[in-house]
């Protein structure tokens, strides 16, 4: 059988999603947990990696198993064997030609900023901090220029491993709570740092550094040296993926409702 989990982490403590020899990685520490509670061994594929420091909400896996469980138990065994800050929050059996990264039709990110003249404290590695006043105007302006289609080669970073830098960028919301920016973004798919390197140049054009028509040239130039450099990887949040809704998967957890 099949099974899809939805998994929320706060990666400040790992080496990123990936399994490593080092063993530090989200995907090592669940698949141990996996193979403890169902007392064999159990591969994962997930949605989308994520970095070192970067966290998730609600990242998508799938394995295969002979091993028979209800859906709660695979929720709170496997929990049972995972450390505190990285959870199981629901689990689903899912058809054989269910995958948890093919079949996903877009991916979604949260950035959650501080804006304040004092670095963050309790929300040290969990959110990104600017000590310089950001326009709003400005931000939205240069944001809208990166909605559609386009060549991000400027906002990849060199280990990137896409084989095309052509993605779609369907949606960019900006929104702010007191102190506290959340940048959302959604496309089709990301490229290798691509949402801090964006984020990095929104917050030039934001902060008066340059103007919002900079972003145009920063795309134009198809150069990763025509943008700003790549941007804190503290407040950046994996919301997950954008399935069919045939595949009867969450598409959210309650883990969004706390952020800024």
């Amino acid at each position: 059988m099949r099974w899809a989990l939805g998994i929320s982490y706060l990666g400040q403590g790992y080496d990123g999603w990936q399994s490593q020899p080092s063993g530090r990685t989200v995907q090592d520490h669940l698949e141990a947990a996996l193979t403890q509670f169902a007392a064999r061994p159990v591969s994962t594929v997930c949605a989308g990696r994520t970095d070192a420091g970067v966290h998730g909400l609600m990242q998508v896996v799938h394995f295969d198993t002979e091993v028979q469980r209800e859906s709660f138990s695979w929720v709170r065994g496997t929990n049972s064997f995972l450390p505190s800050d990285i959870a199981v929050q629901w689990a689903q059996p899912v058809p054989d030609e269910f995958h948890s990264r093919a079949s996903a039709l877009a991916r979604r990110y949260a950035y959650v900023l501080l804006e304040s003249p004092v670095r963050p404290s309790l929300e040290s590695g969990r959110a990104g901090w600017v000590f310089r006043p950001l326009d709003e105007s400005a931000l939205r302006d240069a944001a809208q220029r990166l909605l559609g289609e386009h060549d991000f080669t400027s906002f990849r970073a060199s280990a990137c491993q896409a084989r095309s830098p052509i993605k779609t960028m369907r949606r960019i919301e900006i929104a702010r709570r007191g102190p506290y920016w959340r940048f959302e973004f959604e496309a089709n798919a990301f490229l290798h740092h691509m949402i801090r390197n964006i984020l990095g140049c929104l917050l030039v054009v934001g902060q008066g550094q340059r103007p919002p028509q900079w972003i145009d040239e920063v795309l134009a130039a198809r150069d990763r040296d025509a943008a700003a450099p790549t941007f804190s990887p503290d407040g950046l949040y994996f919301l997950g993926p954008v399935y069919d809704a045939r595949w009867g998967l969450p598409q959210r957890t309650a883990a969004y409702d706390w952020l800024p």
